[in-house]
């Protein structure tokens, strides 16, 4: 039996707590199950040096696991002075995956950074992170559209991302850490609501895996994502 009592088709429970980081233009704390990030979304006059006078604005984003996030105590990785290959992987996943829905030409010279802090990890923190990430950005459109900074907004569509992965050869949606460690096939999807697939990530962590699976794996996930895009709008609009 999953946690909650869930069938293999069904999300973990879903909050987003908006405006959580009040210093922040936009924040929010997302939870899948035990799974909880702080995503905030903060703007900046200034572009990376290769965007200079270029007529588009950029936006970025930043990942990391608190040390208690973790049943082991994670190491910061200020403290070693560098991240991992992983921390790199996933906030490009995220920043990638947001600019897919985002007209970067109607900033021009302005840049959005996005940071995603992991408080507790169980699974899926990646996708919690590009799921509230949009919510976070919205509200920090919101805002700077409110006070002139910029003048139309730039999001095109909704975005969410949601996990996958085969056990015992049958799919399940929004693994858990007690899943994801011992699946098959362990797999991320990114959606968007009208424009199609941001991206999709899947390995095969233990097995080989079918067509008819993979198949299976993207119309739970987008069934998935259909009802995360309906808890966003609720906490944006």
């Amino acid at each position: 039996m999953r946690n909650y009592n869930r069938k293999k088709n069904e999300l973990r429970p879903i909050h987003i707590e908006s405006n959580y980081v009040k210093n922040s233009l936009g924040s929010c704390l997302i939870s899948f199950g035990n799974t909880k990030v702080i995503c905030t979304a903060n703007f900046s006059n200034d572009v990376p040096r290769w965007l200079k006078n270029k007529g588009s604005g950029w936006l970025t984003a930043e990942y990391s696991m608190l040390p208690g996030s973790t049943s082991e105590r994670t190491l910061r990785e200020s403290k070693n002075g560098k991240q991992t290959g992983r921390t790199i992987e996933i906030q490009r996943l995220i920043g990638r995956s947001i600019r897919n829905i985002v007209d970067l030409k109607k900033f021009p010279d302005g840049q959005f950074i996005l940071d995603c802090d992991v408080l507790e990890a169980d699974g899926g923190t990646r996708t919690a992170s590009i799921t509230g990430s949009y919510v976070s950005l919205c509200l920090a459109i919101k805002k700077l559209m409110e006070t002139g900074t910029i003048k139309k907004n730039p999001i095109k569509d909704y975005i969410a991302a949601v996990s996958c992965g085969v056990l015992n050869g049958d799919v399940f949606v929004d693994l858990d850490y007690s899943e994801d460690s011992i699946a098959d096939v362990d797999a991320n999807f990114v959606f968007t609501k009208e424009l199609g697939i941001a991206e999709i990530q899947i390995s095969g962590e233990k097995n080989t895996f079918s067509l008819d699976q993979v198949t299976k794996m993207i119309n739970e996930a987008k069934k998935a994502a259909d009802q995360i895009f309906k808890i966003q709008e609720s906490v944006i609009l």
